[in-house]
């Protein structure tokens, strides 16, 4: 996959007050964020020419329409920190090549600065770190695309997960840990979803459900 992005122009981030109820949940050891799509949400959402992202059978449904793209979609603007994130991604009949997964640490207000760790159909995976006007950097493999055999090709769905917190970023599959590395450039902010359409893409569909954070143990 092409190490050269662009970004899509959608407005796909949503300003707004953090709930009561996950004030609560994180007194009480619940989910800090808890979202299935079938109801009332603040993802960000919209469709142009190049992409769209919007509710469809219970799920937040991302197309991309164009080669080399990434798309991403934020529920609110809360701050996060110390954090597990997990997500089950249905790619559909998307090309191998299609990355898919979670954003941690969104820098507010909401930019291009945050860390992502993100999986293909084929296998390939990485955690990287994107920063605003620079090119992104992925944290594992020196800075290429990784394989991972515990990455089953092209299922029907995917649990990702990720852990972000106490200067350690950690990737998932399936319950079965894919990688980990340490960064401290971000230390907090905000979470999401991504989509990234490969170099020569024909299809980009992919589908997101049962996303959930929860506070990550301090070690």
């Amino acid at each position: 996959m092409n190490k050269r992005i662009s970004r899509s122009l959608l407005a796909l981030s949503v300003l707004i007050v953090a709930s009561l109820a996950c004030s609560l949940a994180d007194l009480t050891g619940g989910p800090l964020l808890q979202d299935d799509f079938s109801g009332d949400s603040n993802w960000g959402t919209g469709t142009d020419s190049d992409s769209s992202v919007e509710y469809a059978s219970d799920a937040l449904r991302f197309q991309i329409y164009r080669d080399n793209y990434i798309v991403w979609s934020t529920p609110n603007d809360e701050v996060y920190e110390n954090i597990h994130v997990e997500v089950t991604v249905n790619p559909g009949d998307s090309d191998v090549d299609t990355a898919f997964g979670i954003i941690c640490y969104q820098q507010n207000p909401i930019t291009d600065s945050y860390y992502y760790m993100v999986i293909t159909p084929a296998g390939d995976y990485a955690i990287a770190k994107a920063a605003l006007a620079l090119t992104d950097v992925f944290l594992t493999n020196d800075d290429q695309w990784a394989v991972s055999d515990l990455i089953e090709k092209n299922k029907s769905s995917y649990r990702v997960g990720a852990d972000c917190g106490n200067g350690t970023l950690t990737l998932y599959v399936d319950g079965q840990q894919i990688a980990s590395v340490n960064d401290t450039t971000y230390t907090s902010g905000g979470v999401g979803l991504q989509v990234w359409s490969g170099a020569d893409v024909s299809t980009a569909d992919i589908s997101f459900d049962d996303f959930v954070v929860t506070k990550l143990e301090s070690k």
